[in-house]
C-alpha cells in the first residue's frame, strides 16, 4: 500500500486540520534535506502494510499527529517540529526564496501599528474608494485559533460599511456547516461588529478561470454575486499544506465554496467530491493561484484591494484548531493592490526576521510555497517585484 493511504488513514481521525482532518495515526520518522538556499523536507510515512493495520490506523485516538524533528534547528539550538510533515513536498525541484524587494515594483505599503488605527491609516494610504456592497474577506477561524480579533478590525470594517463574508469547510469541524458556523462567529464576536454573510448557505456558484493549467473553473459561494467590491483581510501565517496563508490562499481556498470549491481547488481540478486532494502539491499550490485569478476577474481588479497582518505568526493556519504556538514576533500590517506582490511582501519579511523565523522558513519551503507566487504571476494575477513604502516615517 503506498504513501497515500497513509495520508488518508490521517485523514479520517481528526475533525479539523487542513482539507479532510488530519488526525493521530502510527508515524515513522522524518527526514528533512537542507542546503544553503532551499529546504527540501520528505516525510517517510510507515506505510500500512495489512488491512489489520488499516483498521488500527483508523481506530487509533482523535487529535493531532505526532509532532516529528524536522532536523532544522532554530537559533537557540532547539529543533523545529512539525505536525503536519506528511505533507511535505517531495520533489526535488523545489523552488528557492528570492527577494522581490525593488524600486520600481506595485506599491505595498507597510506600518508596524497593528492597532485599529494602524488598519485604518494603512487603508487611507492606499487611496482606493471601494463602490457600492463592500464584502470583507476573512478567516473567521476554528476555535482556538489566531484568527483576526474582530476589535482589532472594527474601526475598518465599519469604515468601509462592509459585510464579512466566509464560506463553509469541506472537513469537520465547526465551520462545516452553515448552523454551526453562524453560532461559531458569533462565539468568535465578528457579529458584534458588522453583518456575516457565509457566502455558500444557499449553495454556490462557477465562476470561469482563463488560462489556467489545473482549473477550467471555481465554485464560489452564490451570495457572492450580491457585492460589488472586496477587501481581502488577510491574516498573515503559516499552512499545513500550502507553506503560508496570505491574500491569495484567502480569495481562492477562503471563498472556495464547502461543497465543490475547496475540494476542486485541493484536487488540482479532478474532482468536486468533498474531501478530494492531489499527492501533487505543486497542482495544489497552482489551482490557489489559479482560483484567485478567477475571483479578481470576477470583481474587476480595481474592485478589490488587499490587507494582511502579520501578528501570531504561527506555521499553522486559522483553519487549525489548536494550532502550533507562535514562536515569531509580530511584523506589521501591509497593505497593496496587488495580492502578489502582498504576499512576496510577507514572505520577505518573515525571512528578513532572522532572529526567530526558523519554524516559519521551513514551513514556506517545505511545502514550495513559492510556487504558488510564481504561478501566480504566470497567469496575471499580479507580480512578485514590488516596493515597501513605510507609512510610519
Amino acid at each position: 500500500m503506498k504513501k497515500r493511504a497513509v495520508i488518508l488513514a490521517y485523514c479520517t481521525m481528526m475533525s479539523v486540520a487542513v482539507l479532510s482532518g488530519c488526525g493521530s495515526a502510527r508515524q515513522a520518522e522524518t527526514s528533512v534535506e537542507t542546503s544553503a538556499q532551499e529546504t527540501s523536507a520528505v516525510a517517510d510515512n510507515t506505510v500500512v502494510e495489512s488491512e489489520t493495520d488499516t483498521q488500527a490506523a483508523e481506530e487509533a485516538p482523535m487529535g493531532p499527529p505526532p509532532a516529528v524533528d524536522t532536523g532544522v534547528k532554530k537559533r537557540d539550538g532547539s529543533p523545529v517540529m512539525d505536525r503536519f510533515a506528511f505533507f511535505a513536498y517531495q520533489g526535488d525541484d523545489a523552488l528557492p526564496h528570492e527577494f522581490h524587494n525593488v524600486e520600481d515594483g506595485q506599491k505595498v505599503y507597510f506600518t508596524k501599528d497593528i492597532s485599529p488605527e494602524g488598519l485604518v491609516n494603512i487603508y487611507e494610504a492606499l487611496g482606493v474608494d471601494l463602490d457600492g456592497k463592500v464584502a470583507v474577506k476573512l478567516s473567521t477561524g476554528e476555535n482556538g485559533s489566531n484568527y483576526l480579533d474582530p476589535q482589532l478590525i472594527k474601526d475598518l470594517v465599519q469604515s468601509v460599511n462592509g459585510t464579512i463574508v466566509e464560506c463553509n469547510t469541506a472537513y469537520g469541524g465547526n465551520r462545516s456547516e452553515t448552523a454551526m458556523h453562524k453560532q461559531l462567529v458569533k462565539d468568535h464576536g465578528f457579529t458584534d461588529i458588522a453583518e456575516v454573510d457565509i457566502l455558500d448557505e444557499d449553495g454556490d456558484m462557477e465562476i470561469p478561470v482563463t488560462g489556467g493549467t489545473y482549473l477550467k473553473e471555481d465554485y464560489v459561494g452564490s451570495n457572492l454575486e450580491n457585492y460589488d467590491s472586496m477587501l481581502v483581510l488577510s491574516h498573515f501565517k503559516g499552512h499545513p499544506q500550502g507553506g503560508f496563508g496570505g491574500a491569495i490562499k484567502n480569495i481562492s481556498i477562503g471563498l472556495g465554496s464547502g461543497a465543490r470549491g475547496k475540494s476542486n481547488i485541493h484536487s488540482g481540478g479532478k474532482s468536486t467530491d468533498t474531501g478530494s486532494r492531489s499527492d501533487d502539491i505543486n497542482a495544489f499550490q497552482c489551482s490557489m493561484a489559479e482560483a484567485g485569478s478567477a475571483v479578481r476577474d470576477y470583481f474587476g481588479e480595481e474592485n478589490m484591494i488587499y490587507i494582511s497582518v502579520m501578528n501570531h505568526l504561527s506555521v499553522d493556519c486559522d483553519c487549525v484548531e489548536n494550532p502550533t504556538e507562535p514562536d515569531m514576533h509580530d511584523i506589521g500590517i501591509l497593505a497593496s493592490t496587488d495580492p502578489v506582490a502582498l504576499d512576496q511582501a510577507c514572505v520577505d519579511l518573515v525571512y528578513s526576521a532572522d532572529d526567530d523565523n526558523a519554524s516559519m522558513i521551513y514551513r514556506m519551503e517545505s511545502r514550495n510555497g513559492f510556487m504558488s507566487l510564481k504561478h501566480a504571476e504566470e497567469i496575471g494575477l499580479g507580480a512578485r517585484d514590488y516596493t515597501l513604502i513605510d507609512i510610519d516615517q
